[in-house]
């Protein structure tokens, strides 16, 4: 007889709060952030180009994330870049 062999499936698990645009090493990139006990973390960010982004409303997102939200990446770490006003 012949046993049957389930197939495995993969679940992959998201839980990240939000994603907002951000500069990272000097590009513009997606940001995915999740909240615990007040403070935010970063866990991933994918590079994007501005072109990708048409509508009027993304636009504007993006200039208004971008002033806001620098960051460097290395070493597997996030970096907040001060801002000098």
């Amino acid at each position: 007889m012949r046993s049957k062999t389930k197939k495995k499936r993969f679940k992959f698990k998201f839980n990240f709060d939000g994603w907002c645009f951000a500069i990272v090493n000097n590009k513009l990139a997606e940001i995915y952030f999740d909240t615990k006990k007040g403070r935010s973390s970063i866990w991933a960010h994918c590079y994007v180009k501005k072109s990708e982004y048409k509508i009027k409303r993304e636009q504007k997102m993006i200039l208004d994330d971008t002033k806001k939200y620098k960051f460097f990446y290395r070493n597997k770490k996030y970096k907040r870049v001060r801002q000098i006003e």
